[in-house]
C-alpha cells in the first residue's frame, strides 16, 4: 500500500489542487482565514453545504494538515476548526485569489457600465 506522499501527483500545481481544489475546500479555508469556526457556523455561512460534505471536508482536511479540531470539554462540547500551522501558509494563496477576483469583478463591472 502506497503511503500518502506517494499518491501526491509529482506537478505542484495538481499537488495543491488535490489539497484544496474543490469549491467547499476552498471556502471554509476562506472562513478560517478570519477566526476559528464551529461547525454549525461553517455550515450556515456556506449556503447550500450539506452536512456529510462539510463533514468529509473538514475531516480530509485535518488529515491532510490543513486545519486542525480542537473539542473543549464542556457540556455541551464545544468543537472549533481553524487554519494550522501548514494551512496558515495557505494564506498568501488565497489573498492573491481574492486580489484576482475583485480585478475581475471591477473590469466586468467597468466593461458592463461601458457597454450599457
Amino acid at each position: 500500500m502506497k503511503t500518502k506522499a506517494e499518491l501526491l501527483p509529482d506537478c505542484p500545481v495538481a499537488t495543491t489542487v488535490q489539497l484544496i481544489g474543490n469549491k467547499w475546500k476552498l471556502l471554509i479555508i476562506r472562513n478560517l482565514r478570519v477566526r476559528p469556526w464551529r461547525f454549525n457556523e461553517l455550515q450556515k455561512n456556506l449556503d447550500g453545504i450539506s452536512q456529510k460534505v462539510l463533514t468529509d471536508s473538514l475531516r480530509s482536511m485535518e488529515a491532510d494538515g490543513l486545519i486542525t479540531r480542537t473539542v473543549y470539554a464542556e457540556v455541551p462540547p464545544r468543537v472549533e476548526y481553524a487554519l494550522s500551522e501548514l494551512g496558515e501558509t495557505m494564506r498568501p494563496i488565497l489573498d492573491a485569489m481574492e486580489t484576482w477576483g475583485n480585478s475581475y469583478q471591477s473590469m466586468k463591472n467597468n466593461s458592463t457600465q461601458v457597454s450599457r
